[in-house]
């Protein structure tokens, strides 16, 4: 096939497709809310819906505990079995893949939702901001349209010849609208049904109004031309009062930016500096648990940053643009720029400490024995150190254990010696019980002989 030919049948192809478009849109008319809202939101609920199905759970802000006493008492048979093997010597320092992943670093329902509701609001918004811009843009070149208008009026032409002679010209986008309206009135079709015609195809209230003016203007005596005229010349003032009040507003929008901006480098702060040490604000009673401890800090922060990146994009919106549709794009914005900014430094801090290999081993002197329910007299001491002996500061410790008991602090940072501390008080039942020392993947156990003698 030549190449002629080959060009020649793919615009033949390009124009039927173009007249199929145009038939289903003349026929059907399909409004520009089926692709714009209905697809994302069916895309959106399959996306959760499937995740649903596949075994994702929504995470709350309580860390999971596990599945009760029986889990801690088969994890203490597995401590004590491998004790049996180092024959009776607490098993100090292994190191080992971490099989059970952090709950954190999981994706979980709540973070699909948040990508369901992104993949739901961000088309309208685009699309609404689109036709704000465009509807704006044919609003300025409406006045320009009314100017030209009462000028050919001036030079004698009635509304109907003026209208014909401007769909000539290049009138930007609104040109299209002209010659429909131009041509409507070549068929017959009066002065006011075409003018409104346009004017609803233009989807701009301000250009309703003044068209509405600009017609009642044509059946009333006068000076026709200096009426229109009038109406450019005030839509023109309305559309400038408009801009300035967006412009004013602007500041408000930052303002808002900024203060979501604040919001995260608290929670960051908290995250990072201050949450480590909540568990060590005093020690944990064996009449009661502290509860703090099994708040899962991260999540909550998660789940509040993108509550507020949504409400607060509507509320820009409604503030900014007098629409809360208008603080879609606001928020779906806000959403996205606050799950990146949550997954790099809140859902998966890096870890502190353990950049380089360590190993953790108990200061002991003698075996440890204690009375069930009672406190054990001296805290127990561990040391973190690394693969040379050498002691490490700076890294946090997180205690345990099992079978049941309480630890206090649940989690301790090692000083410049190297050695983090931690009280125990057993539980209410006789036998043995494993201290754990663990810091990402490496682990340290003690055991405490519980006997009512």
């Amino acid at each position: 096939m030549e190449p002629e030919d080959t060009r020649s049948l793919l615009a033949r192809k390009k124009e039927e497709l173009a007249e199929l478009a145009e038939r289903i849109h003349i026929l059907y008319n399909p409004p520009r809310e089926y692709f714009t809202i209905g697809i994302p939101v069916f895309i959106a609920l399959l996306l959760v819906v499937g995740a649903a199905l596949s075994g994702m759970q929504f995470k709350g802000i309580e860390k999971s505990t596990g599945t009760g006493d029986s889990d801690k008492v088969q994890k203490l048979k597995e401590l004590m079995t491998q004790l049996d093997e180092n024959g009776g010597t607490p098993d100090t320092t292994t190191t080992k893949p971490d099989t059970q992943k952090n709950p954190g670093q999981n994706m979980g329902l709540d973070e699909v939702l948040c990508f369901a509701v992104i993949i739901a609001i961000t088309p309208y918004a685009i699309d609404i901001t689109l036709q704000k811009r465009s509807s704006r843009r044919k609003e300025e070149l409406y006045t320009e349209f009314l100017f030209k208008l009462s000028e050919l009026m001036r030079g004698g032409l009635d509304p109907i010849k003026s209208v014909k002679e401007l769909s000539k010209t290049d009138m930007g986008i609104l040109t299209p609208n002209i010659r429909i309206a131009s041509t409507s009135m070549v068929y017959g079709k009066s002065f006011e049904n075409s003018m409104k015609s346009m004017a609803k195809s233009l989807h701009s209230e301000l250009v309703s109004r003044y068209t509405t003016l600009v017609v009642q203007a044509s059946y009333s005596g006068g000076s026709v031309a200096d009426l229109i005229l009038k109406a450019s010349e005030d839509m023109r003032s309305i559309i400038g009062i408009e801009r300035e009040k967006e412009g004013n507003l602007s500041q408000y929008v930052m303002i808002f930016y900024f203060a979501q901006g604040i919001i995260f480098f608290i929670i960051v702060t908290l995250s990072t500096s201050l949450l480590p040490f909540i568990d060590q604000l005093g020690p944990t009673s064996p009449f009661g648990v502290n509860k703090l401890a099994n708040v899962d800090f991260a999540r909550g922060f998660f789940h509040l940053i993108m509550m507020n990146s949504f409400f607060g994009g509507l509320i820009i919106g409604k503030i900014a643009e007098g629409d809360a549709r208008h603080g879609l794009k606001h928020a779906a914005i806000l959403m996205i720029a606050g799950y990146i900014a949550c997954s790099l430094f809140i859902l998966t801090p890096p870890a502190a400490g353990v950049s380089q290999k360590i190993q953790i081993t108990p200061v002991l002197e003698g075996k440890l024995a204690g009375t069930p329910s009672v406190p054990i007299r001296d805290a127990i001491e561990f040391k973190v150190t690394d693969m040379d002996g050498n002691p490490v500061n700076s890294t946090v410790i997180q205690f345990s254990i099992l079978p049941s008991g309480f630890v206090s602090p649940t989690s301790d940072i090692s000083d410049k010696n190297g050695i983090v501390k931690v009280k125990v008080t057993l539980g209410d039942v006789p036998g043995s019980y494993v201290v754990v020392a663990t810091a990402k993947d490496v682990t340290s156990r003690v055991v405490i002989e519980a006997n009512t003698g």
